[in-house]
């Protein structure tokens, strides 16, 4: 059903910049154009993102911000009712929240991640349910088609093995993460289905789940395909209000190479 909302959006996306001529938004006509209406790259420029960040939309990989909606409804020329259903097609095509007994994040904690603005921050749950994100994670994360849930995306997402430049270590300690909830009692029919799900998925989770090794945290080593190399810290804080959750953070040094990819990141959340 999710894959069915995917595509849903991409369509709505491709048939309403075929509606828009060039000349309505200040671009040359040109007298051998290939597609009706404006390309991709054009309506990228106009919402302010970067091409390959509107493609994975169209594609349905991708699932957008509040903030970039609203820049895709003025790039795409859209009246009321149509911009009422792209966010509505928007919010369908959004990954489910966690099951896990329905986790939720404190509103003092979904303070702090909004106001949060130079660093990806996320929060997680028991299992790796991705609770919340800020903007800046949102765009990290975007690569991924499953977003709702860290092993998965670690296990599962064929973007995985390209984004962490140290899949391995990044492996090992998700599942540390996962063993440890189940060691602590605090386990239930959710993490089994999880584990069970992971360990069908392929020989590798199964091999590390037997291993029974605790892992440091991963490096903030990552590769992004819209900007590049990314090399920031992981910080991890649990959050003593929700006992299981952890908010975490991957800063830049100042002056590095790393905050500039962030601020280049910047640029696909915002107009």
């Amino acid at each position: 059903m999710d894959g069915e909302r995917n595509k849903a959006l991409g369509e709505f996306l491709r048939a309403r910049r075929a509606l828009v001529r060039p000349e309505q938004v200040g671009l040359p006509a040109g007298a051998h154009r290939r597609v009706p209406g404006l390309r991709r790259d054009e309506v990228a420029l106009l919402a302010g993102l970067s091409p390959g960040y509107y493609a994975r939309l169209e594609q349905g990989h991708q699932r957008p911000t509040h903030e970039t909606v609203e820049c895709l409804g003025r790039a795409l020329r859209l009246d009321a009712g149509s911009a009422v259903e792209l966010h509505r097609l928007t919010r369908s095509a959004s990954p489910r929240r966690s099951r896990g007994h329905g986790e939720r994040v404190g509103t003092d904690v979904a303070t702090l991640l909004a106001a949060w603005t130079t660093a990806p921050a996320y929060v997680l749950g028991r299992h790796g349910d991705v609770l919340a994100r800020n903007p800046l994670a949102t765009a990290l994360h975007s690569p991924f088609t499953h977003t709702g849930n860290l092993p998965r995306m670690v296990f599962l997402d064929p973007a995985a093995r390209r984004f962490f430049r140290d899949w391995p270590a990044t492996a090992r300690h998700a599942v540390h993460v996962l063993r440890r909830t189940a060691e602590n009692g605090t386990g239930h029919r959710e993490l089994r289905d999880l584990v069970g799900e992971l360990t069908l998925a392929g020989p590798e989770f199964a091999r590390l789940w037997a291993e029974a090794r605790n892992t440091p945290v991963p490096s903030g080593r990552f590769v992004h395909p819209d900007v590049g190399e990314l090399d920031l810290r992981t910080e991890v804080f649990e959050i003593t209000s929700a006992p299981g959750q952890r908010l975490v953070a991957h800063p830049a040094e100042p002056g590095s190479r790393g905050e500039e990819a962030l601020t280049l990141l910047s640029t696909l959340v915002a107009c």
